[in-house]
C-alpha cells in the first residue's frame, strides 16, 4: 500500500545564484518518493541584514536548511540560528572544500561566486550555446564538421534539450532530424570531426510525447500518422539503419533524463578522443 505523500520545507541559502545548492537539494529530495520538498531559494545572500530577513521566512515555515556561503562569519550565523531554532542545517560545500584542502595542502580562496567568473571557460560556453541555437533542428547542415557533437533522431527524441544542455557545458552541438525516407545531409556523412550520436526511444514513448505536444498544431497536419505507433516504429527502424550503416553509436532515451543522456554522450566523447 502506497504511503500518502507528505511535504516539508527546504530552505536553500546561497551567496551566488543558488544553482549548485538547488541541484544538491533536489538530488537528495529525489531519494524520498513519499516526501515532497517545498523549496525556498534565497540567492545572493551576502550581508547580515539579508540573512536576518531569510530567517524571518524560515521561522514562519521551519524545515531543512542547506547553504553555500563562503563567508565564514555568515556561515557561523546560519549554524547558530538553526541550532537555536532546532533545525537541521548543512553547509553543502564545506565537506568538499575540506577534502580539497587536505589533498592540495592549502585552504580555499573563499571567493564568492567563483564558478561564475567571466573567464575563458565562460565565453566558451556562450560560444557553444550560440552555435547550438544556430544549428538546431537541421539548420546549417553543411556546417556539421564544425560541431563537437551532432545528435540525430526522429521527432521527439530529446535532441534539442540535450543539445542545449551539452552547450551549457561548452560542447558545440548540432542536431539534425531524421525523416522517414529522406536521406541525411551529405555533409554529415563526410564529417570527420564531430561525435555523431543517434537518439532513439521506444515507439510507445515517442507516441506519448508527441501526443502531449499536439496542442496548437496548424491545420492540415496528419496527426494520426504522427502519433501512430506502427508509423513511429518504421521511423525508428529507419533511424537505426542509418546509424548502423555509418557505425554511429545510439542511445535509447526512453527512460533517461536529459542529464543522463548528456552524461552518456560525454562518456562517449571521452572514449573516441
Amino acid at each position: 500500500m502506497n504511503k500518502p505523500q507528505s511535504f516539508f520545507h527546504l530552505h536553500l541559502i546561497s551567496d551566488a545564484t543558488g544553482e549548485t545548492l538547488l541541484a544538491a537539494g533536489r538530488a537528495a529530495s529525489a531519494q524520498y518518493k513519499d516526501a515532497r520538498a517545498i523549496e525556498h531559494i534565497y540567492p545572493l545572500i551576502r550581508t547580515e541584514k539579508q540573512l536576518s530577513k531569510v530567517f524571518e521566512d524560515i521561522d514562519e515555515e521551519p524545515g531543512i536548511v542547506l547553504y553555500t556561503i563562503v563567508d565564514q562569519q555568515l556561515a557561523g550565523l546560519i549554524d547558530a540560528r538553526c541550532a537555536e531554532m532546532g533545525l537541521p542545517c548543512v553547509s553543502v560545500l564545506e565537506p568538499v572544500l575540506a577534502v580539497f584542502q587536505s589533498y592540495l595542502g592549502t585552504p580555499a580562496g573563499r571567493r564568492v561566486g567563483a564558478q561564475h567568473v567571466l573567464d575563458a571557460d565562460y565565453f566558451r560556453r556562450i560560444d557553444a550555446l550560440n552555435f547550438t541555437m544556430e544549428h538546431d533542428d537541421g539548420q546549417l547542415p553543411d556546417d556539421a564538421d564544425s560541431a563537437d557533437v551532432v545528435l540525430i533522431g526522429i521527432s521527439r527524441t530529446s535532441k534539442t534539450p540535450t543539445s542545449i544542455y551539452l552547450a551549457n557545458r561548452g560542447i558545440k552541438t548540432a542536431n539534425i532530424p531524421i525523416v522517414l525516407g529522406v536521406p541525411i545531409p551529405e555533409a554529415l556523412t563526410q564529417a570527420t570531426r564531430p561525435l555523431i550520436v543517434g537518439l532513439v526511444a521506444s515507439a510507445e514513448r515517442v507516441s506519448q510525447v508527441r501526443q502531449n505536444r499536439m496542442l496548437g498544431v496548424a491545420g492540415g497536419f496528419d496527426v494520426q500518422s504522427y502519433i501512430d505507433r506502427a508509423t513511429i516504429s518504421e521511423e525508428l527502424a529507419y533511424a537505426r539503419q542509418i546509424c548502423t550503416r555509418h557505425n554511429w553509436p545510439m542511445i535509447d532515451v526512453s527512460r533517461r533524463s536529459i542529464e543522463e543522456t548528456a552524461a552518456a554522450i560525454v562518456a562517449l566523447r571521452g572514449k573516441t578522443r
